[in-house]
């Protein structure tokens, strides 16, 4: 039977690039988004060209009820082999006004709708189910303006590595990728100067591509990294060095 992978956030970015490499790779795909319905059908359309059996599921993955909508399609009852937990959210906000409604919107988006969406589909995983969490370099080091951003990933960072030694003897395996600055929505915005400054700050000297985060994610959901669990694996071109 087709293996079937399940990305949240699957519409754009880094979950659009990684839904095209399973995709090619022969999975089944379920792919959810929040709001942005087209980024998501385009996803659709690309990877059926390559003969991919592929849904998209609106989710606000920070809902209860709406992880369980997930969790009641019809493909998740066959087994899920594969599931990245990609979706987040960034607002940069200076910590010294951070509010407690904005800092409890971030985790609970970026590090509860995590937890919910694993605890959902955690009775569908198959005996060698893979699950890759996107953490963030932000996660460890910090920055200006995300304080809940990187409390948020340093949370989720957390969780997924004792998650990984609970499941250890059950076969399954629990990995995250802390991403350096990728070239997505969220530096889509920045003026030429502020993307060249972005780039000075970088050793291999340019943002990465989602497409190499994603190749990242495809070795850890594949039998080549059968041993690598609950591990950090950095993919930031030398920015952050821990």
């Amino acid at each position: 039977m087709t293996k079937l992978a399940v990305i949240t956030g699957g519409s754009r970015g880094i979950g659009a690039a990684t839904a095209n490499r399973l995709a090619s790779e022969g999975y089944r795909l379920i792919i959810t988004y929040h709001t942005d319905a087209q980024s998501a059908e385009n996803v659709i359309s690309g990877v059926r060209e390559i003969d991919c059996d592929c849904v998209a599921v609106k989710v606000d993955c920070s809902d209860s009820g709406e992880v369980m909508v997930l969790a009641d399609h019809p493909w998740i009852s066959e087994g899920v082999d594969a599931l990245v937990l990609n979706h987040a959210m960034y607002e940069r906000r200076d910590a010294t006004k951070l509010t407690i409604e904005a800092l409890e919107q971030t985790m609970n988006v970026n590090f509860t709708g995590s937890f919910l969406v694993w605890k959902a589909l955690s009775p569908f995983l198959s005996k060698s189910a893979s699950v890759v969490v996107l953490g963030s370099q932000l996660g460890l080091k910090g920055t200006a303006t995300g304080a809940d951003y990187s409390a948020s990933k340093g949370a989720l960072h957390a969780w997924a590595r004792s998650l990984a030694i609970d499941v250890a003897e059950s076969g399954q395996r629990v990995n995250v990728i802390a991403p350096g600055t990728i070239d997505t929505d969220l530096v889509a915005g920045d003026t030429p100067v502020k993307r060249s400054e972005r780039e000075l700050g970088i050793p291999m000297g340019r943002l990465g591509e989602p497409d190499e985060v994603a190749s990242v994610v495809s070795f850890l959901l594949s039998e080549d990294s059968s041993y690598i669990t609950g591990a950090v694996i950095h993919v930031n071109g030398g920015l952050y060095r821990p």
